[in-house]
């Protein structure tokens, strides 16, 4: 049985082809090096729990759009409609356009037709400067049904 290794491995190669994901990890955020520059944007996901039914298996999975914000460019507050010279909201744009794909994918798209189902609908939260290196993003947490396939025979 290869459960896990099956969500991690076919969310990591979705995400990667997506044009607003530059990087994929998985586990603790806390072993990821956030202050690596090169990996953004990043898309980080954990599972935090599953749940074995006698049809699927469901599985909690929170993720992390994110990027990092730059201070730097000019940007007109008066005429991007920002409070700060920043590209904060592009951020946020690009990483809900992220998560959207992958949850769009997820009903029905090639991750739904590979058994990989949603359940509900996700909650998409947003961030800021909660991470070092100035990372702004969405956190999206999700439940994602898989067949169970374990035989008892």
């Amino acid at each position: 049985m290869t459960s896990v290794y099956d969500i991690i491995d076919k969310i990591k190669t979705y995400l990667y082809d997506h044009p607003s994901v530059n990087h994929v990890t998985f586990g603790d955020i806390k072993e990821v090096d956030l202050a690596k520059t090169t990996m953004f944007p990043l898309t980080h996901f954990n599972i935090s729990e599953g749940t074995i039914g006698s049809n699927f298996i469901s599985f909690n999975l929170s993720f992390l759009f994110m990027d990092i914000v730059d201070y730097t460019k000019d940007y007109d507050a008066d005429k991007d409609m920002r409070d700060d010279a920043s590209n904060i909201v592009d951020v946020f744009n690009t990483q809900l356009q992220a998560a959207n794909a992958l949850i769009s994918n997820l009903r029905r798209g090639d991750l739904y037709s590979d058994k990989f189902q949603l359940e509900g609908d996700p909650t998409c939260r947003m961030f800021k400067d909660q991470y070092e290196n100035q990372l702004a993003g969405w956190r999206v947490d999700m439940v994602i049904l898989i067949p169970n396939n374990l035989s008892v025979c």
